[in-house]
Order: C-alpha cells, then sequence, then structure tokens
C-alpha cells in the first residue's frame, strides 16, 4: 500500500507536523541509497539519488536517517539536547522521503550526467532531499555528500573495527579564532570532499571494485556503464553553495557549478581571479548582504555565463526540505517559510539549474525551454539581487 503522509500527534509546542516532499516531476522514478567508503574520516559519506526502475512495495526512506542528527540539529539551533532532541524525534522522526530506498537502479547507456551537491552549515546528507531527487527524476546521478569539517550537524565514519563508528559533532567558531580563518579552512576541505566523491565515481566506472562500508543492498557496480564523466556540476547550499564555487578551482572536470543562496564570506580574495566555469547563483530574498552580492559579481563581470538571479518570497532555508515542513514547531526553531509557496520555489530552483546544467553540460533535453529564468525573467524571479541593482 502507499505510504500515507506521516501524521503526528500534538506536539507540546503546538500544531501538527508533516512533512510532504514533493515527488520528482521529471520521467524517472527515483531510487536513494547511503554510500560510505573507507574506514577513516579521509573516506566518503553520501547519499546518492538516481533513476531507479519502479518497483512495488519499495520502502521509502527516513528523512532524518537516525536518533542521532536530532541531537546535532537541537546543538545546531542552539537549543537543549534534553528536550529539543526527543521533541524533534516525534516531530519530524517518522518523516519519510518520497523515493525508493535501495531501488533498483535504471541503467543507461548513454550515460547519466553527475551533480556533486554539498550541504549548508548545520545540516547533512538528507536535507536537500527535495532538490536532489528532483534533479534525479529528470535523470540525473546525484551525490549529497555529507562533510566531515565539523559543519554537519552531525556525521561519523565507520573505522575498521567491526560495528564501531565515530562521531563528528558540530563545531562552533573557536573562541579567539577569527571566523574567516576557520571558516576558509573548511570550505578547502569540503570543496576537497567534493572532488574525492568525483575521483569515487571515476573509480567505480573504471571498474575497480569500491565496497561500500554500511553493507547495503545497492551495489556500486551497477553505475559502471551508466554515469557519464564528461558532463559532471558541483551544487551547494549556502556554505555549500561557496564549496561548489571553490571546487571549480581545485577540479578542471566540474564544468559548471549551481549555488544556491551561496554565503560567500569564506572564499579568499585571491581565488575569485581564478575560477575558470561558469557559475548560476540563485539567491533567496532575504539571505543575501552587498558584500556577498559584490562578490558573485566580480564572478559575473569575468565571465559572461555567470548568472546571478533571485526568487522572490523566498528566505534562506526555502532551498531545504525545512521549508516542506509544516507546523508551528519546527518554524520556531528554525524559521523555515518565506511567502513563496514551498512547491513553486522548488520548481523555479530546479528549472533554472536544469536550464543552466543543459547549456553547460551539453545535454540534449529540453531544459533549455527554461532559459529565461537564467536571465531572471518570470514569474517571483528577478535578475541579480533586489537591493543592489542601483547601488553596486
Amino acid at each position: 500500500d502507499p505510504m500515507p503522509l506521516p501524521r503526528f500527534g500534538r506536539s507540546s509546542m503546538g500544531g501538527t507536523q508533516s512533512l510532504a516532499l514533493p515527488l520528482g516531476k521529471g520521467p524517472h522514478h527515483v531510487g536513494c541509497a547511503d554510500v560510505m567508503v573507507g574506514h577513516t574520516r579521509q573516506g566518503l559519506f553520501l547519499r546518492l539519488f538516481y533513476p531507479c526502475l519502479p518497483r512495488a512495495g519499495a520502502k521509502r526512506p527516513l528523512w532524518i536517517p537516525r536518533y542521532e542528527y536530532c541531537g546535532g540539529l537541537a546543538d545546531f539551533a542552539h537549543r537543549s539536547r534534553r528536550w529539543c532532541a526527543p521533541l524533534l524525534s516525534i516531530t519530524i522522526g517518522s518523516c519519510r522521503v518520497p523515493v525508493s530506498w535501495n531501488g533498483p537502479f535504471k541503467p543507461c547507456s548513454s550515460g547519466y550526467p553527475l551533480i556533486i551537491f554539498s550541504h549548508g552549515l548545520g545540516a547533512f546528507r538528507t536535507l536537500y532531499s527535495s532538490v536532489c531527487s528532483e534533479l534525479a527524476s529528470w535523470g540525473f546521478a546525484v551525490a549529497a555528500l555529507e562533510h566531515r569539517d565539523h559543519s554537519a550537524s552531525v556525521t561519523y565514519f565507520c573505522t575498521a573495527e567491526a560495528g564501531r563508528e565515530e562521531w563528528i559533532p558540530y563545531q562552533r567558531v573557536p573562541q579567539g579564532q577569527k571566523e574567516f580563518y576557520f571558516r576558509n579552512k573548511q570550505v578547502h576541505q569540503r570543496a576537497e570532499e567534493c572532488v574525492r566523491a568525483l575521483r569515487l565515481f571515476e573509480d567505480i566506472s573504471s571498474g575497480k571494485s569500491v565496497p561500500n562500508v554500511l553493507h547495503q543492498d545497492f551495489d556500486l557496480s551497477v553505475l559502471k556503464d551508466s554515469v557519464d564523466l564528461t558532463k559532471v556540476a558541483v551544487m551547494g547550499h549556502s556554505f555549500g553553495g561557496v564549496t561548489a564555487v571553490l571546487a571549480l578551482v581545485k577540479e578542471p572536470s566540474f564544468r559548471c557549478a549551481v549555488a544556491l543562496d551561496a554565503w560567500m564570506f569564506p572564499l579568499e580574495n585571491a581565488l575569485y581571479p581564478e575560477v575558470p566555469k561558469p557559475v548560476l547563483f540563485i539567491n533567496t530574498e532575504k539571505f543575501q548582504t552587498p558584500e556577498s552580492i559584490a562578490k558573485m559579481k566580480r564572478l559575473s563581470s569575468r565571465n559572461s555565463q555567470t548568472k546571478i538571479i533571485t526568487i522572490l518570497g523566498s528566505v534562506h532555508q526555502s532551498q531545504t526540505d525545512f521549508t516542506f515542513l509544516i507546523g508551528k514547531f519546527i518554524s520556531h526553531v528554525f524559521g523555515a517559510r518565506g511567502t513563496l509557496n514551498p512547491y513553486k520555489g522548488l520548481e523555479i530552483t530546479s528549472r533554472a539549474a536544469l536550464a543552466f546544467l543543459q547549456r553547460h553540460l551539453n545535454l540534449e533535453e529540453e531544459f533549455d525551454q527554461w532559459d529565461n529564468l537564467l536571465e531572471g525573467i518570470g514569474d517571483s524571479v528577478v535578475p541579480e539581487a533586489p537591493f543592489c541593482r542601483s547601488n553596486l
């Protein structure tokens, strides 16, 4: 039977929580699997979204993968773990993502283009399931990383000792350290993890056996002839947006980047002239500062293919799954809603991204029907940033 939408009891903050993540609108069913390689923090951890074959009775994965992540979110939100983690677990712990867990991979002789996705500060690999599964439904393999630079609300790796996990907590900027230096070191580690993720897919494509430490039913060798490594992009939100920009500097195989509400602060000035490829900046109305936009404009003035657009009525969390959570408690803790309908926001974001990817990965699809969005033409979008059109 199809999974009903989760319904929850009333939380002590009032209001019921439910997560209604949209199904991808593209022609493919979407499957998803967790992949961990290596037994040290130098390994990789990611959730892979991919086109899959429909399967009766397919399981849907949990949105919050384990209870520990509730504690991590509580820490990140400056709330007490003691009451906030159990409350998060009660309110959102049974939410599921409408994709097929470890679903049968749909082979593709021409190869799916690949997107490496980098999460924002305090997030983790599952919190962008709506945008990742939307892109996968249009025929992309999307690898959503879980970074190990202490910017995830929590993450872990499995040591070589059977069954032992080592957890990596979220870390605030240490007292007395300049925020720029702390964040700059993190953004370099994150971009290197994006490059390592690409290497992982190269290994799989070359026929190397890559064991998935998580011993799941998903065998990575099924990807071998179905990913087109000449068509690779990097994408991310917030801290992940600037990570995607830096990844272009580190790895020539990334042909373009899509940066959702990028937090440009951690990138050193010397690197701006080094960004060789086009970037699509999709900003929300409420998050950006004039300084951040000025940095984006340094890139667009050097590269006419770099685009900056803003989605009106959106807030920073509009580009995460939190925007689809209905209920007062979550809105109270995470401030997740703008005035724009979240389904409409996701549609604009994904269509603009698809049009941009078609252009720079040379895809033979019909995503160019949404090219207008790249110029900021359309309902609820404007070119550049609302407050800096005149003064920068």
